[in-house]
């Protein structure tokens, strides 16, 4: 939904790195698969824009895509649409936004051709 050029800085690390993002930005000190950091300004889209950081756990989408029972490259797929969509205002805080969200993640997986 977004009309207008923009980039997205995608930083691969580890749980360690992740970690200390998490904790420097969030104040929570523990790893997670993936982070988002939203930039972009909806009201002035006149620019190329950047829409914000996304940073995934390498050692984490491998744990969870074998605890999920699909491959690895599905999961780094699913984590990044999950962040992209996040920089441009999806959220799941309740229910009805959880579900529009896991909606367009599968929409936007399904039309890579990443499937389970």
């Amino acid at each position: 939904g977004v009309d207008v050029p923009c980039e997205i800085n995608v930083l691969v690390t580890d749980d360690a790195g992740i970690r200390a993002i998490n904790k420097a930005y969030r104040d929570i000190d523990r790893a997670t698969d993936v982070l988002s950091f939203p930039m972009f300004d909806f009201d002035t889209p006149e620019l190329p824009a950047l829409l914000g950081d996304v940073i995934l756990s390498v050692p984490r989408a491998q744990a969870q895509a074998k605890e999920y029972g699909h491959s690895f490259e599905r999961e780094m797929c699913f984590l990044a649409a999950h962040a992209a969509l996040h920089l441009i205002g999806y959220d799941h805080e309740d229910e009805q936004e959880r579900e529009r969200m896991e909606a367009r993640q599968r929409e936007v997986l399904s039309s890579l051709g990443i499937e389970r």
